[in-house]
Order: structure tokens, then C-alpha cells, then sequence
């Protein structure tokens, strides 16, 4: 039975009252039972919508839950004047794990894109019995300076654009080489960005007080990637990332082997922050890693 094209959409009420929107692929009947989910979070300020061709492709036949984090795509954001602390990686963290336990969601494989990436290695920290295995889509320990810059620049600007075609022609001018194929592609990309506001100008599908966040120093984030060490991993690695830098990937392959667990690792060549998960070398690695968790034995119990 193929994957329905629509995802089922949930509103969850978070632990402070926040609206957060939650997308989920079901398997399909009959299908799935004795596959493992897929828990997908998105980049720092992406949507849930950005694994819907991951659904549909190497996710069809399991179910796929993804997430929309306070403040972005169709969650509900703070009032004028809240603190932006709301956005944070801890409360992100609190409203998955929650988010998890309202759909029980009690094991799967979590498949992080850069920010999601570093919640992933969170829960490794505060629920490790989620995770049959990780997927750190072009994000590890470190960031690196030159993209931690643009993407401070890039979420606190709002550039109140005309009408979609100046999205696209915004975004293509921007951002850093993608595996974006064609004129369709990048008009998703772009709808996924940005949306028209009460003045017909489109505009960020996030709050750009996020930005806030980031003026704070990153702290030391290689305990929490020590803590995915009983944990089957993939790391996705845009060639061209200047998030994910080679020296910081040879270091994350480093401490799995200290630490005696095995770093699967797939390039995408010519392609910067991030991989879209859509390419084919990419879909091939992912299903010979959750083919690999599948096997008896293998993660932790």
C-alpha cells in the first residue's frame, strides 16, 4: 500500500500551555508493525514538512512523526515581550520528550537535521531508552564559526519579500550549495521558508527572536555526543559544510572508536548545510543503517 500523501497533523499543548504541531506518517495498514519509527526534528528553524519526501520514500511502511518546535512552521509562537529562553535547545528537548510520550512514541530512530542533530544528542543524555538509533544530518559537537555566523544572520532577518519568486531568487542568492534539482525544488524550499503576512509581504515561517539564542556561547557539547556511544549512528556530512567541518567529522569518528562503536558516514559531494536527505547516495546509506538496527542484536536494549 503506497504512503498516504498527506500526514495525519497533531496539536499538542505543551507543559506551558504553547500549541505545538506535530506531523505524522502512519504505517500503513497491515504494514510497519515490526519497524522501528522514524523521530525526525528539523533545523534549528525548519519545519516538520522538510521530511515529507523522506516519509514517502525509505520511511514508507513505518510510521514517521515529525516536529515543529515552538516558534516555527505551524506552532504557536510566544507573546510580544516573552523571553526568546522559550525557544532554547532545553525547552525544544522537553516539549520532544513530551511530544514522544503523548503519541507513544517509546523507541525509534531519531533522525536530527543540524539543530535537531544536537537534541538528538540530548536525549542520548535524558532518554537514552528512545533511541534505537540516530541520524546526525550535517551537525556534530562543534560548529563551525564562518556558518555559526550566517545563521544568526540569517534567522533574525525578516526581508518582508513581494511574492514567492522573490523567496526563491532570495534564497538561491544566500544560501550555501544544496542538492536542490530544479525550479520545483527550490519553489518548496521556498514555501517552506517563508509565508505571506496581514501586509501580503512573505516573511519568516519562524520568530526571528530565536536569533537571540544564538548570541550566547555555544557550550561543550562533546559529553552529550559521548552519550550516543551505545547508540548506532549515521552521520550525513555536506561536503561543503561549513557547520560540519572535516576536522570536526574526523574527531566525532575519533571517540566512537575510543569508545568502541562504529561511525557510519555518508558524503554528499558539492553540497553545504544541509543535505536534504532526498539525495540518492544519502537514501541508500539510511536504508542499509536502519536495515543494520533491524538486525538482531544490534543497539542497545
Amino acid at each position: 500500500m503506497p504512503r498516504l500523501a498527506m500526514p495525519v497533523v497533531h496539536h499538542l499543548s505543551a507543559w506551558d500551555g504553547l500549541r505545538l504541531q506535530v506531523l505524522e506518517w502512519p504505517a500503513p495498514e497491515g504494514e510497519g508493525a515490526g519497524a522501528l519509527p522514524l523521530l525526525c526534528l528539523p533545523g534549528l528553524v525548519r519545519t516538520a514538512w522538510d521530511f515529507a519526501v523522506l516519509a514517502g520514500g525509505i520511511g514508507a511502511g513505518r510510521r514517521v512523526v515529525a516536529v515543529d518546535y515552538a516558534g516555527r512552521g505551524g506552532s504557536a509562537r510566544l507573546p510580544a515581550g516573552a523571553a526568546p529562553a522559550r525557544y532554547g535547545p532545553e525547552a525544544c528537548l522537553r516539549d520532544v520528550m513530551d511530544i514522544a510520550a503523548a503519541l507513544h512514541l517509546h523507541r525509534a530512530v531519531v533522525v536530527g537535521t543540524s539543530f535537531g542533530g544536537l537534541l538528538a544528542m540530548g536525549l542520548a543524555a535524558a532518554r537514552p531508552g528512545l533511541l534505537a538509533g540516530v541520524v546526525l544530518n550535517d551537525i556534530g559537537p562543534e560548529v563551525g564559526a564562518d556558518g555559526a555566523d550566517f545563521v544568526r544572520r540569517f534567522v533574525a532577518t525578516d526581508p518582508a519579500l513581494p511574492d514567492l519568486d522573490a523567496c526563491i531568487a532570495y534564497l538561491r542568492g544566500l544560501l550555501p550549495p544544496l542538492s536542490l534539482a530544479d525550479e520545483t525544488a527550490w519553489r518548496a524550499m521556498a514555501a517552506l521558508t517563508y509565508a505571506p503576512g496581514p501586509d501580503g509581504r512573505w516573511h519568516p515561517l519562524w520568530d526571528t527572536r530565536i536569533a537571540k539564542l544564538l548570541e550566547a556561547p555555544t557550550p561543550d557539547l562533546w559529553p552529550l555526543f559521548g552519550a550516543l556511544a551505545p547508540v548506532p549512528l549515521l552521520v550525513v556530512h555536506g561536503a561543503v559544510s561549513d557547520i560540519l567541518t572535516e576536522p570536526t567529522v574526523a574527531r566525532m569518528a575519533a571517540a566512537r572508536q575510543a569508545a568502541g562503536a562504529a561511525l557510519h558516514l555518508v558524503r554528499v559531494p558539492g553540497v553545504g548545510h544541509a543535505p536534504t536527505l532526498a539525495e540518492p547516495d544519502v537514501v541508500a546509506a539510511l536504508a542499509a543503517f536502519l536495515a543494520e538496527i533491524a538486525a538482531p542484536g544490534v543497539g542497545p536494549a
